[in-house]
């Protein structure tokens, strides 16, 4: 692939981007820098299970083969579903798309039940062991894309399901077992025709352009066809060369706005065109993890992180109006309107600011490294350096930035003690951090954030670049 960032989608194992207490190993900083890259790149990734996860979704797709051959040629009205979005937590068992040549088995915790309906139709298996180690999965996903924007721990913890959930609760999450073009199926007039550079022809879907609503979505199939548009506006087959305990994983609508942008959606269309002459079609397995009904999408840890948020997603806005709500894709997505950027290669031990940067809007603009290091600064000595003063029993009291620059080469200074009972850093004056110099200001912060530096490079690199035009001008 042209320029130089990830060859192709990058691949890292679910073990890898579980959080542990304490400071984050280079493991998980390497896994968390892939990911972030394959999103920014390709707006996907693969997630390598653990070997009896794997086995388990390998068996649940060889039970979804017979469940959708033995149901009719066409099905009955009732079990049409085509896309209504005010029913979107309340689907459950079969339902139909025509217009997607499209049957699906949805399973969702409080309201699907396990038991077969009658005699003779079961429906596929594993169902409840599958959905609970996808929705692991998938919240230890989201927690790592929250490490990687610099918010806090378990960030989306109030928009998400109880785990477990409450009695007479139902989950808003839900886990899909679907087919794609069975051959008997009657939906296999609703298709296009899409002509590759090579001359050759191509069915898609009707809908080429589908993105989830979702907040995360992980999806495990028995054939590859699955085509996610990267950054640069190019279809790319993401399940093409997946192992046997492989998943794809994508960001959905949801994590759209509630980071403000920031990290881009998935848009996605299914190749039906390797299916003719197959006795069931494209069977699959999907997990959408789901923001709960009763709850609101809102940027306000974007914006405790230091995060720009552009006005248009200031107001929080109810997830169950945002799941109702037609949204233009052409005009949310259209990647052309992002700037170019271009990825360096990841390195062990450190994570690059590799997501997408939005496109300034004159309303609202991102805010500039500088400013951004400063709230930075700010935030850690009213979270970090006073946790420790208050536990140590000191009260602050700062120099002024002139006089301290002498104190910190003495013992015997006014803020000597100080300094040395709250670990303040060697070499940097004590003063409130928004009075330092931004080189003293970031010793600070890799003081009480061991880390921060190699976090933060790109933001670093605009500051010192700008700091040295500042002399040149001078």
């Amino acid at each position: 692939m042209a320029g130089n960032g990830l060859p192709s989608l990058g691949r890292v194992k679910l073990t890898d981007l579980i959080a542990s207490e304490g400071i984050p190993s280079d493991t998980y900083k390497l896994s968390v820098s892939t990911l972030s890259q394959s999103l920014a790149q390709y707006s996907a990734a693969i997630i390598q299970l653990p070997p009896t996860d794997g086995a388990l979704l390998r068996c649940c797709l060889e039970s979804a083969r017979p469940y959708f051959n033995q149901k009719p040629p066409y099905p009955s009205s009732d079990m049409i579903h085509i896309d209504d979005s005010r029913e979107w937590c309340k689907t459950s068992g079969y339902t139909a798309d025509p217009q997607l040549w499209q049957e699906s088995y949805d399973y969702r915790p409080g309201l699907t039940s396990t038991e077969p309906n009658n005699d003779i139709e079961l429906p596929p298996s594993g169902l409840t062991d599958i959905f609970m180690l996808l929705g692991k999965a998938a919240r230890d996903i989201l927690d790592a894309i929250s490490f990687y924007l610099n918010l806090r721990s378990c960030a989306f913890t109030e928009i998400l399901d109880n785990v477990p959930l409450r009695n007479r609760e139902i989950s808003s999450s839900v886990l899909s077992v679907g087919c794609h073009a069975r051959p008997s199926f009657q939906g296999a007039q609703h298709h296009n025709l899409t002509t590759q550079e090579d001359g050759q022809l191509v069915m898609f879907t009707d809908h080429e352009h589908q993105v989830d609503k979702s907040l995360v979505s992980i999806i495990k199939s028995d054939k590859a066809g699955l085509h996610i548009r990267d950054f640069n506006g190019r279809w790319v087959l993401v399940d093409g060369d997946l192992g046997p305990q492989e998943a794809i994983m994508y960001p959905g609508l949801a994590l759209y706005h509630a980071t403000a942008g920031y990290v881009s959606p998935a848009l996605h269309r299914t190749d039906i065109n390797s299916l003719h002459g197959g006795m069931y079609g494209r069977c699959s397995v999907s997990y959408k993890l789901m923001p709960k009904s009763m709850t609101s999408l809102n940027c306000s840890e974007m914006r405790a992180a230091g995060h720009g948020v552009e006005a248009q997603f200031q107001i929080p806005v109810s997830v169950d109006d945002f799941m109702q709500r037609s949204h233009s894709l052409d005009q949310l997505f259209n990647r052309n309107s992002f700037p170019s950027f271009s990825f360096p290669t990841a390195q062990e031990g450190s994570i690059k600011p590799l997501m997408k940067r939005k496109k300034n809007s004159t309303r609202c603009k991102p805010l500039p490294p500088s400013k951004r290091l400063r709230l930075e600064a700010q935030r850690v000595l009213k979270e970090r350096v006073q946790d420790i003063a208050d536990k140590k029993g000191i009260k602050l009291r700062f120099c002024s930035l002139k006089e301290c620059e002498s104190h910190i080469h003495t013992l015997d200074s006014p803020c000597g003690n100080i300094r040395l009972e709250i670990g303040w850093p060697a070499g940097v004056p004590f003063v409130h951090p928004h009075d330092l110099p931004n080189k003293a200001k970031i010793g600070f912060l890799e003081t009480y954030e061991p880390g921060w530096t190699a976090n933060h490079d790109m933001e670093l690199t605009l500051i010192e670049t700008g700091q040295s035009s500042q002399h040149a001008d001078g």
